[in-house]
């Protein structure tokens, strides 16, 4: 679906949050790395979700998130709502001490289900 998934920073000086975002449209895994600020502690609430259309009967699909290497979070389900999509969340905060970056991956599994969309997103809060 994207060629090239795009990961952008919030514009603007001034001290404003950062905002990063990568959608991997329906691409299976999807990585934001988030640069270190050699000068602060930043803190990130952090979004990762996948879409998916149910196909056939059986349907399920699953999330895995490791963060800097490990794994944060996994799960399977299910794909219900025929007809229709269902969705995978996992919200977590994390802190991210001056001069260290943060790499967030998201592995994800589609078995007799499409996938739509997988997007991860961390503002700073």
């Amino acid at each position: 679906m994207n060629d090239a998934p795009s990961t952008a920073p919030a514009a603007g000086p001034g001290g404003r949050p950062e905002r990063w975002r990568i959608d991997a449209g329906d691409a299976d895994v999807a990585t934001l790395v988030i640069p270190p600020d050699s000068q602060r502690t930043r803190r990130f609430e952090i979004d990762c979700r996948l879409v998916v259309a149910p196909l056939a009967a059986g349907a399920h699909h699953a999330m895995r998130v490791d963060v800097d290497g490990g794994l944060e979070w996994a799960r399977r389900a299910p794909t219900e709502n025929p007809g229709h999509t269902d969705s995978m969340d996992y919200h977590f905060r994390r802190e991210l001490p001056a001069g260290r970056p943060l790499r967030i991956v998201v592995k994800t599994e589609a078995r007799q289900a499409r996938r739509v969309r997988l997007v991860i997103e961390a503002e700073e809060g």
